[in-house]
């Protein structure tokens, strides 16, 4: 948590009296109002918003042209303003703006959720638990089943999404998004990949919500228990679909000794957290689903494919200076390696 960065300021006192006005309950006029910026996001910007003894969580979109279909805040709000009435790991989402001239954007309020993010370390708060890495590993793997196998209808929400070829959309909305960016030296390898998934596209074997981001720094965890993830983060691309989208999400940003010289996703450090294998993974998620793991091998390309496609989105948005964050400077580096990687995977399909 830190000030706001550069570039990324809103109208503070124009959304200062929004929100005095419109969220419920009263509020004193001379409570003290204080913006902070969580400091972790590549791209939808997120911030602390303390109004009084207050707090709040204020999302909107990244500033400059938007990827089809992305940073749908819209989206987000109405998936938390229902699914935390099922799904406890859902913060509550509190009020929606779709004013333009309050912060520039579509924006949406939730509540604060507090508790332990992990990155590339095990937090001081948690390392004194027996095996803590292997149980955070199992706690999310078990939080992501639970939320594969609610019922979208008994939480309000059997409209978001159109699951009936879900991964073929998929497929082809990305390498959409990938000519829209294209990388001219990584053009290639990249239609390989494209080419190999669609000719080898499996059949989707269940209808679920489909979250589309879940990876360890996604969840919260409450520091007194390391056994369950208390909240996930990041719902403007949740709809319904293909469960195994999430899996090969996650696998994608998980570290595996296997690995060798091209790693995946996964924040610096969390090979060395203890962490369960992909392989553990892979096991305890079929265990608690039911569904057949035998080609989820496709599943973690199309994450690697898929991810290297956002990562010359945010390398584009610097490019064009719609992004003063200087980590996207010299992030497109990373496309040849996903790319490679994605299709040593799909050999195996092949095998």
């Amino acid at each position: 948590m830190g000030e706001v960065r550069s570039g990324e300021n809103l109208d503070w006192s124009r959304i200062e009296e929004y929100l005095r006005q419109a969220l419920p309950g009263d509020r004193m006029t001379d409570s003290d109002f204080e913006v902070l910026q969580f400091p972790n996001g590549a791209a939808n910007l997120t911030y602390l918003i303390r109004l009084g003894e207050e707090e709040f969580v204020l999302r909107r979109p990244p500033f400059g042209t938007l990827a089809p279909g992305a940073h749908d805040m819209k989206r987000e709000y109405k998936v938390l303003s229902r699914l935390w009435e099922q799904f406890d790991r859902a913060p509550r989402a509190i009020l929606f703006c779709d004013d333009h001239e309050i912060a520039g954007a579509d924006f949406f309020i939730m509540e604060r959720k507090r508790g332990e993010v992990i990155r590339g370390v095990i937090p001081e708060s948690m390392r004194g638990y027996p095996d803590v890495g292997r149980r955070v590993g199992y706690a999310l793997v078990e939080a992501i089943a639970d939320f594969h196998r609610l019922d979208p209808e008994s939480c309000g929400l059997s409209d978001l999404g159109r699951p009936a070829g879900f991964v073929e959309r998929q497929v082809k909305g990305w390498k959409k998004r990938w000519d829209l960016v294209a990388e001219p030296e990584f053009d290639e390898a990249m239609g390989v990949v494209h080419q190999r998934l669609a000719t080898h596209q499996p059949q989707s074997q269940r209808i679920s919500f489909v979250h589309n981001d879940l990876k360890l720094d996604n969840c919260m965890f409450d520091p007194r228990d390391p056994d369950r993830v208390i909240a996930f983060f990041d719902w403007d691309m949740t709809t319904l679909g293909d469960p195994l989208i999430d899996l090969g999400t996650l696998l994608n940003y998980w570290p595996d000794p296997s690995d060798g010289k091209l790693p995946r996703q996964q924040h610096p450090g969390m090979e060395k957290m203890g962490l369960p294998s992909r392989a553990e993974v892979k096991a305890l998620y079929a265990e608690r689903t039911g569904l057949d793991l035998s080609t989820a091998v496709w599943y973690e390309a199309f994450a690697l494919w898929k991810t290297a496609t956002v990562v010359a989105q945010l390398h584009h948005r610097w490019k064009v200076g719609d992004s003063q964050d200087e980590r996207m400077k010299l992030i497109a580096s990373r496309i040849p390696l996903l790319a490679e990687s994605a299709g040593r995977l799909l050999d195996e399909l092949s095998d």
